[in-house]
């Protein structure tokens, strides 16, 4: 399939080059940062940067927008796109009839649209991530284009689902909570630690058994351990008065041991 991205960020690092060693080949590749583009480029065989939104004379059949969920509009906004090219966004939060919405008001032709949304988090400029147990979720506007969309992710992932909309911003929330929110934990741990002199590495095996036991079970509910698990007052109570004068690390503190002892107060 060709392929042009719109969008040259964390995810487009690393999917543009899943999909090209899948044998799809990437046209072109459009950022507002040239150097991003140009950085992505470097990376694949035969692709170019695209210094403007007017596509439509470009050879690509799909295109792919991995941009920031508050760009998606702006974007759809300028671009222009050959007749009947399937167009896709890869957010975990917007929905399908957003994009559909847009591209019926702002596009010049008919085209069809889609989701492609890879659950997991990218980062720029790291080893280019295997998508073999990438969760990639589907959405369409119509069976053809979900065929091809799910014929697309079965190529470079075993896990393809399709899914609404609904369940997708489920699935978004949820991530936020499993991802960004545990890794902002273990940077406030990384700093509780180093600013007394201690070693973030000695907080390692406890974090990565943490996680272990997480998983391997069917509800992480039934590996929790800890003050707040046990309603052991007086530790929660010294860790307070610990974090005394660091209100926001109190707050957090309250506000999680709080929710696990309601967890368990039945």
């Amino acid at each position: 399939m060709e392929i042009s991205f719109i969008g040259a960020g964390n995810l487009a690092w690393h999917l543009a080059p899943a999909l090209e060693n899948a044998g799809h080949h990437i046209n072109e590749v459009y950022s507002r940062q040239l150097q991003h583009a140009r950085q992505l480029v470097s990376n694949l065989y035969d692709a170019h940067t695209h210094s403007e939104l007017n596509f439509a004379d470009s050879p690509s059949r799909l295109f792919i927008l991995s941009v920031p969920d508050d760009a998606l509009e702006s974007v759809c906004s300028q671009l222009v796109l050959p007749e009947n090219a399937v167009v896709v966004h890869t957010s975990g939060a917007r929905s399908l009839q957003s994009l559909e919405r847009w591209m019926s008001v702002y596009s010049d032709v008919p085209v069809r649209v889609g989701v492609f949304y890879p659950l997991q988090t990218f980062t720029q400029g790291q080893s280019f991530m295997l998508f073999d147990e990438v969760p990639i979720c589907i959405e369409a506007v119509d069976g053809v284009t979900e065929d091809a969309l799910v014929q697309l992710g079965q190529e470079i992932s075993d896990i393809v689902y399709i899914i609404t909309s609904e369940e997708r911003r489920t699935l978004h929330v949820a991530a936020v909570f499993a991802c960004n929110f545990t890794n902002h934990l273990l940077t406030l741990a990384h700093d509780l630690a180093t600013q007394d002199g201690l070693d973030f590495d000695l907080l390692r095996p406890l974090i990565t058994e943490t996680f272990r036991k997480g998983l391997a079970a069917s509800d992480p509910a039934t590996v929790q351990t800890g003050p707040a698990r046990r309603g052991d007052m007086t530790t929660i109570e010294t860790h307070l008065t610990y974090l005394s004068n660091q209100p926001k690390l109190s707050e957090i503190y309250l506000l999680l041991t709080e929710s696990i002892r309601r967890q368990y107060s039945h």
